[in-house]
């Protein structure tokens, strides 16, 4: 039972040390990922205007970790008047381009800065504009357009699960509820092969 037992433990130690680690973002490689967030303030407090934001997105790898990505984004603002919270809706699409600067050697961490174009469609209060009070919102609903800069932090949990940490400013044009949002945010990427 002695021997059995060593040759158990001698023969898990060899698997422990010679693992065979997946080769990370190949060129071809493909991978799905969602986030969510914060937008804007930054805080949960009832008295003050909240933002959060939800996305999905797919990436196609090139060389160096260097990746183009597709996918659509939720945005949603609320503002306070009087003692309700209205909100304010975008649904943008968005496609761009992700550069790898920085990396450990094990390929376990990395950071990657990107540029994108944003375009989609910005609602008030899902397009009610009458509210309980008698009162009418006058921001209008229209179609939005910008750009957005990406700052990513990638961190492998297994050869396909990522965590990703994520600091985006949009700039969007024809917005009612202002040009600039800043967004923190949160997110799991599998890699599909």
């Amino acid at each position: 039972m002695r021997k059995i037992l060593c040759i158990l433990s001698l023969f898990v130690v060899c698997l422990h040390f010679n693992q065979a680690h997946a080769q990370r973002y190949l060129p071809g490689m493909k991978a799905i990922q969602l986030t969510a967030g914060m937008a804007d303030d930054f805080h949960w407090s009832d008295k003050s205007d909240f933002a959060y934001h939800i996305g999905a997105a797919y990436s196609v790898y090139t060389k160096n970790a260097n990746r183009w990505v597709i996918g659509g984004e939720y945005l949603e603002k609320r503002y306070d008047y009087k003692d309700i919270r209205i909100p304010v809706q975008q649904f943008t699409a968005e496609g761009g381009y992700y550069l790898n600067f920085l990396s450990d050697r094990r390929k376990t961490f990395f950071l990657s800065a990107g540029l994108s174009a944003l375009a989609g469609y910005e609602t008030s209060n899902w397009g009610n504009k009458l509210l309980q009070d008698g009162s009418t919102l006058l921001n209008k609903d229209a179609f939005v357009y910008g750009g957005v800069l990406t700052l990513e932090l990638e961190t492998y949990l297994t050869d396909r699960w990522v965590l990703l940490l994520n600091v985006r400013e949009r700039a969007l044009f024809g917005s009612s509820i202002g040009k600039f949002h800043t967004q923190v945010g949160v997110g799991m990427k599998f890699i599909i092969n």
